[in-house]
């Protein structure tokens, strides 16, 4: 059975890849017209496939690594996570006279959330079960 701080992981991770998939396809349009905007793609013709593909892919990864921890018990996807998370960090937008529109603030919400949800990752309870030699495959 898995320890209560990995449910609740998976809980609020899971919760952090959906709020961010809905901000994406409520900002859809304008981050079309952003990379639509940018000369560098314009020349070489990406737009909303290239984008959907970019979304698609930003999702996989993080659900890969869920399925890895909160399954498969795998340390090392809890540590690639957290390597993630903290160079994600960099590119959240902090700025206090922008960071008030409705995008922005998402970001900043599902930063929250996953940091949350990985600091649960380091309770005793978590830390045991993932370094456990024990039976690490859970059914869904």
């Amino acid at each position: 059975m898995r320890p209560v701080s990995i449910i609740w992981f998976e809980r609020l991770f899971l919760l952090s890849i959906a709020l961010a998939l809905v901000s994406s396809v409520v900002q859809y349009d304008a981050l079309l017209a952003q990379i639509q905007s940018d000369p560098a793609f314009a020349r070489m013709g990406w737009g909303g496939g290239f984008l959907i593909g970019v979304l698609a892919l930003s999702a996989l990864i993080p659900l890969l690594l869920w399925y890895f921890i909160a399954r498969r018990a795998s340390n090392l996807a809890k540590w690639l996570l957290v390597a993630l998370i903290v160079v994600g960090l960099f590119f959240v937008n902090f700025d206090f006279a922008t960071m008030w529109a409705p995008g922005n603030l998402a970001s900043i919400l599902v930063t929250l959330m996953q940091i949350a949800a990985v600091a649960l990752l380091f309770r005793p309870d978590a830390r045991a079960w993932l370094g456990s030699s024990g039976d690490r495959h859970v059914a869904p």
